[in-house]
C-alpha cells in the first residue's frame, strides 16, 4: 500500500531590484541580485522537483517579489497571513521556502502559518538523509543536519518539533532525544570523530587506488544532468549504477574501469550532483567525498542540453569546482540529452559550445567522440612510451606494471619490449633506474 504523500506549498521570494548597499534587514549572504521572471520560475520549478523527490505532493506554488527581505518573516506579515489562508484552504501540512530562513524568521512564520515551515536548505538535507547509502555518507548528512539544527534549538515547542524532520521522517530527531545546545555540540564532536575515522579509511583506499596505474576521470554536473546514466553506458552495464529522473538520485561516489580508445583503461568516478544554493553545511560535510574531483586527471562536465537554465547551471558547477580548488583541472564538456532536441537547437548548441561533445547517455550517442576527447586530454599527461627491459630485471618490469598503463608486451632477444602510457615523473624515475643499472 502506497504511503500518503504530505501536501506542501512552495514559496519563492526574490528582490525586485539590485541591492545598493542600503540596509534591508537581511543577512549579507541573502543580499542577492534580483532574478528575472524566467530565472525565478526555473528556481521555483526546481524546488517543486526537490519536494517531489523528498516525497511531497506540491499543492500550489507562490512567487513573491519584494523591495526588501523582511527581517522578521522574510516575505512580510501580510503575505505570511495570505499563506496561512492557503494552508487552511488546501490542507497543506508543510510550507517550503526557496530562500534560506533565519532561525527567527522560521519561528515567526510558524506562529502565523499553521503548518511546518522549512526552507530549501532543510529540504536538501532531508533528501540527502534519505539517499545516503554508505556509512560515511550517513554520518556526513547527520552532521550537516545537526549543524543546521543547532542555531534553531531554543527549547520552544515549535523549534523542538523540527527534530522530526522536514519532509519525511529521516531527520536526526528519529532518536527522539531532547538535545540541549551543550549536549548537541558534544554529539557533533563525536560525529566529527567518527567521520574522521571513516575518512582515514577512505584515504587508505584512495592511496591504494592511486598506486593502480590508471588515469582518473571525475564525472561532474548539475543534479539530474545524466551522470550516472553516462557511467552505466560507458561501462556497458545498464542499471549497474542507480540512475533515475530525480534530483540527487545518487549521492555516494561510484568508480568503474572504462576502456579508452587507445586500448588502455581509466577509472571514471560518478560524483554527487551540484545545485543552486547548495547548503554550505553540505559542501563542508561532503568535502572529503568531493575531494575525489580534485585528484582527477580530467573532469567530464555533463550538462543537460534540454534544460532552459543551461547557462546558469554551468555557472553553478564551475563555481563549485572553483570552491573545491579544482578549477585548474582540464574539463571536457558533454552536452547530454541531445536526443530531446531538434536539429536546429542542436546546431545552435554547437555554435554556442564549439568545444563540447554532444551526447545522449541514454541512447549511447556520442560515446566514441567523448572517449576520444578524454584520451586527447589525458595524452598530455599520460604519454606513450616504449622500453625494453633486460631479461634479468624482474623488479623493473614489476615497477612499470605498477606505475604505468601497459598497452602491449612482446618478448625479444634483448628482453621484454613494452609499450605503455606514463606520466613524466614516473617515466623519468624508470628510465633513470634503467640507465643506472646499464651503467653498472
Amino acid at each position: 500500500m502506497t504511503a500518503k504523500k504530505e501536501k506542501a506549498l512552495i514559496v519563492g521570494a526574490a528582490l525586485k531590484r539590485p541591492h545598493r548597499g542600503e540596509p534591508d534587514g537581511s543577512p549579507p549572504a541573502r543580499r542577492v541580485q534580483p532574478r528575472d521572471g524566467e530565472q525565478a520560475e526555473a528556481s521555483l520549478d526546481e524546488l517543486r522537483r526537490l519536494c517531489e523527490t523528498a516525497g511531497a505532493a506540491v499543492e500550489a506554488a507562490y512567487s513573491v517579489r519584494l523591495q526588501n527581505f523582511n527581517p522578521a518573516t522574510l516575505i512580510g506579515k501580510g503575505k505570511a497571513e495570505e499563506l496561512a489562508g492557503e494552508v487552511r484552504r488546501t490542507g497543506a501540512s508543510t510550507v517550503v521556502f526557496d530562500e534560506e530562513l533565519s532561525p527567527a524568521q522560521q519561528r515567526n512564520l510558524e506562529e502565523i502559518i499553521p503548518a511546518k515551515i522549512i526552507d530549501r536548505t532543510r529540504l536538501i538535507l532531508d533528501i540527502f538523509a534519505a539517499r545516503a547509502r554508505t556509512r560515511e555518507g550517513e554520518l556526513q548528512v547527520e552532521l550537516a543536519q545537526l549543524n543546521y539544527l543547532l542555531p534553531r534549538l531554543t527549547g520552544r515547542g515549535a523549534a523542538m518539533m523540527q527534530q522530526t524532520g522536514g519532509i519525511g521522517t529521516r531527520g536526526p530527531g528519529e532518536r527522539k532525544i531532547e538535545y540541549d545546545r551543550r549536549r548537541l555540540r558534544d554529539y557533533i564532536v563525536q560525529l566529527e570523530r567518527k567521520i574522521e575515522t571513516v575518512r582515514s579509511e577512505r584515504r587508505v583506499r584512495r592511496e591504494r587506488r592511486e598506486r593502480i596505474p590508471l588515469a582518473q576521470i571525475a564525472i561532474v554536473g548539475y543534479t539530474n544532468a545524466g551522470k550516472s546514466t553516462l557511467l552505466n553506458t560507458l561501462s556497458g552495464k545498464a542499471g549497474d549504477v542507480y540512475a533515475d529522473d530525480k534530483l540527487f538520485a545518487t549521492l555516494d561516489p561510484t568508480t568503474r574501469r572504462i576502456r579508452l580508445k587507445n586500448g588502455g583503461f581509466a577509472l571514471f568516478t560518478d560524483t554527487v550532483g551540484f545545485i543552486q544554493k547548495l547548503p554550505h553545511t553540505l559542501v563542508a560535510a561532503f568535502r572529503a567525498t568531493l575531494e575525489e574531483i580534485t585528484l582527477a586527471d580530467c573532469v567530464v562536465h555533463v550538462r543537460d542540453a534540454a534544460s532552459p537554465m543551461l547557462r546558469e547551471q554551468k555557472k553553478t558547477v564551475l563555481a563549485t569546482l572553483a570552491g573545491l580548488d579544482a578549477a585548474a583541472i582540464p574539463v571536457i564538456e558533454a552536452l547530454n540529452k541531445v536526443d530531446l532536441l531538434d536539429e536546429k537547437r542542436r546546431a545552435a548548441l554547437l555554435r554556442e559550445n564549439p568545444h563540447a561533445v554532444r551526447i545522449s547517455a541514454l541512447k549511447g550517442e556520442g560515446m566514441d567522440e567523448l572517449l576520444g576527447k578524454v584520451w586527447e586530454t589525458l595524452s598530455a599527461i599520460w604519454k606513450p612510451r616504449a622500453i625494453t627491459v633486460p631479461p634479468q630485471d624482474g623488479e623493473l618490469l614489476h615497477e612499470i606494471y605498477e606505475t604505468c598503463m601497459v598497452v602491449s608486451r612482446a618478448e625479444t632477444a634483448a628482453g621484454t619490449r613494452l609499450e605503455a602510457l606514463a606520466t613524466d615523473g614516473n617515466w623519468e624515475r624508470i628510465t633513470a633506474r634503467l640507465a643506472g643499472e646499464q651503467a653498472a
